[in-house]
């Protein structure tokens, strides 16, 4: 199997469209659907992305050896539910906040990266 197949595998193990897998790590979904295709080569720097965005093991994706994700999915987020769940109502609270306040950061530099790109 080849990186081109294995990144196809981990998009439909994450259950992903292409535009949504794609958008995920900043380029087009022309571009992932010419990787899957094999039209397209998945140079380093797409590799690092996947693999940083979607928890992909790096060697695995190169190679085919080991496991497909460094941490299996919905482990952090498991984790998180576990630790949030420990905390008092206030704390609840403030946890609440502070990611509704780093998800509108994230909004405003994925749109500004998107200025940027056009």
């Amino acid at each position: 199997m080849s990186v081109n197949q294995r990144i196809k595998q981990v998009r439909q193990e994450l259950n992903l469209s292409q535009a949504k897998f794609a958008k995920g790590i900043s380029i087009s979904n022309g571009y992932i659907a010419g990787i899957e295709l094999g039209n397209r080569k998945a140079n380093d720097r797409i590799i690092k992305l996947i693999c940083s965005e979607y928890g992909v093991n790096e060697h695995w994706l190169k190679t085919g050896n080991g496991n497909m994700f460094d941490h299996p999915p919905g482990e952090t987020l498991e984790k998180l539910v576990d630790v949030f769940k420990e905390l008092n109502q206030e704390f609840q609270e403030y946890v609440l906040q502070q990611i509704q306040s780093l998800l509108e950061v994230q909004k405003a530099q994925q749109e500004n990266s998107n200025k940027t790109k056009q």
